[in-house]
């Protein structure tokens, strides 16, 4: 739209409103810089998609690393035990699938040893009129270490101050025994626990004691007692570590008469969940792509990403590896050669679903894997590298490449135009900048005059005043009329252009 004014009230000294004529100067070149504003928008919505889809991606292809690596989840082992309140196995790195018959007969303790009940726990300890005495305990059998511990009247003469003492002594001495005061109806007594297991914590009382004090029997500090396929073995720890490669054996209880079976096979559990983690992460980038190619009839639109060729195909490659079946000659005796043969179904929208319940058309994943562990391994990997897993692991290599990827191609490109716009954007924004500079400083010059014409106008009439009255008569007749501006104060700064 052009600028016009209003001649009429112009010259009234008000001047004009130079910073909204520059704007309406400016205002029709402007759109352009909206219009790539609104593009800018629109690319770096899109370039936050196309991260939110990398990312997801880059899960996938780590979910589907863990199916194809050799060494992860579908190789791992497991130990179960028939009896798990008797015993319970673990497996480390190096074990193979095998079985084992496991009979405990009894289990490695700790030794104790107590003293017959005194009436009370601070009663002297030594016989009466003696101020010393001396105590003996043995610890770990003939072999082992006698603690000889020194009793004095008032320093360490009563269950409680001796128990007191024996505890100092020990973590001085590395005895490892440790000595409490117990007490029940009969009294007050002195324990004394071994803190080692098996015959090392045996505890016995020694050849000295020349202290009121009379001991029970010892109980425990006993080794464990088992046998491995008829063998028999014996060590001072309910953990049992070497009698079998690679499994650690955990003692819980005995009973001599209840055989246990350990086996060591497929770690079904490990498995089944690597494999849900691949159909998830797989099903999120496929609804990631979805999302942007479904039509929105309330905005009339795809997703910010609609009319994006590389998210295509990206599409078409992830789709085609799901109907990927493998040659491997393993796979294919067992019939196991896709998705569909181990109980995952592909749905209309591409995403995948693990069957849980066998139909007549349609296997569980469940039972495919416990009737054939080995076929389900061999079709997500083998030897020859044909596996489902291989072969979606070398596609995702390349998909997720972070020079040549698809998406690292469309993100660099994308980028690229954000760059370039940013550089249209700020070299006409620094021109608008330099214009507006000088629409101002002709405005302002224009303005200034406009403001400057009342008191002008009054200067000359006030000089054609002078003039009339001094009677200068330089012809026949004298002109005695004179123009008066009945504005005579000019007010400046309010504009007056339309």
């Amino acid at each position: 739209m052009g600028i016009s004014f209003n001649a009429a009230s112009l010259l009234n000294g008000n001047g004009i409103d130079v910073s909204a004529i520059v704007s309406q100067i400016q205002a029709g070149q402007s759109g352009q810089l909206t219009v790539w504003k609104a593009d800018q928008t629109t690319l770096q919505t899109q370039a936050t998609t196309i991260t939110n889809i990398s990312n997801d991606l880059s899960s996938l292809a780590t979910a589907v690393h863990a199916l194809s690596d050799p060494t992860g989840a579908l190789t791992g082992l497991t130990a179960t035990s028939s009896e798990s309140a008797v015993l319970t196995a673990t497996v480390q790195a190096g074990a193979t699938a095998a079985s084992y018959n496991v009979v405990v007969t009894s289990l490695a303790s700790t030794g104790t040893l107590y003293t017959a009940a005194l009436a009370n726990a601070t009663t002297s300890v030594l016989p009466s009129g003696q101020s010393s005495g001396e105590l003996d305990v043995q610890i770990g059998g003939s072999g082992g270490t006698t603690a000889d511990i020194t009793i004095t009247a008032g320093s360490n003469d009563t269950l409680t101050t001796l128990a007191a003492s024996i505890n100092s002594l020990s973590a001085t001495k590395n005895w490892g025994i440790t000595a409490s005061v117990v007490t029940d109806a009969s009294g007050s007594r002195l324990a004394l626990y071994s803190q080692a297991s098996g015959s090392p914590g045996a505890l016995a009382l020694g050849v000295n004691n020349t202290t009121n004090l009379t001991f029970e029997p010892p109980v425990g500090g006993t080794d464990s007692l088992f046998t491995i396929n008829g063998i028999p073995y014996s060590t001072t720890s309910n953990t049992v570590t070497g009698a079998i490669p690679d499994l650690t054996l955990n003692l819980l209880s005995a009973d001599s008469a209840l055989p246990v079976q350990v086996t060591v096979g497929p770690n079904t559990t490990g498995i089944t969940d690597a494999v849900n983690t691949f159909v998830n992460a797989y099903n999120t980038v496929v609804s990631d792509i979805n999302s942007q190619f479904t039509f929105n009839t309330t905005t009339n639109s795809q997703g910010t990403l609609g009319s994006d060729t590389s998210l295509r195909v990206l599409q078409s490659s992830l789709l085609a590896d799901m109907t990927y079946a493998t040659t491997d000659a393993t796979s294919v005796s067992s019939g196991l050669v896709n998705l569909a043969a181990l109980g995952i179904d592909m749905n209309d929208d591409g995403t995948l679903t693990v069957n849980q319940v066998a139909t007549d058309t349609h296997p569980s994943f469940s039972n495919v894997l416990a009737t054939n562990p080995s076929g389900v391994q061999n079709f997500f990997q083998n030897s020859s590298l044909t596996g489902f897993a291989n072969n979606l692991n070398s596609d995702l290599g390349n998909l997720t490449a972070p020079a040549t990827g698809v998406l690292s191609e469309d993100l660099a490109a994308n980028q690229s135009q954000q760059a370039d716009l940013t550089a249209e954007i700020t070299n006409f924004q620094t021109q608008l900048a330099a214009q507006q500079a000088q629409l101002e400083l002709v405005f302002n010059t224009v303005n200034a005059s406009l403001e400057q014409y009342p008191f002008t106008l009054q200067e000359v009439n006030a000089a054609l005043g002078v003039l009339s009255s001094d009677g200068l008569t330089t012809g026949t007749t004298t002109n005695t009329s004179t123009s008066t501006n009945t504005d005579t104060t000019p007010t400046s700064g309010n504009g007056t252009g339309s």
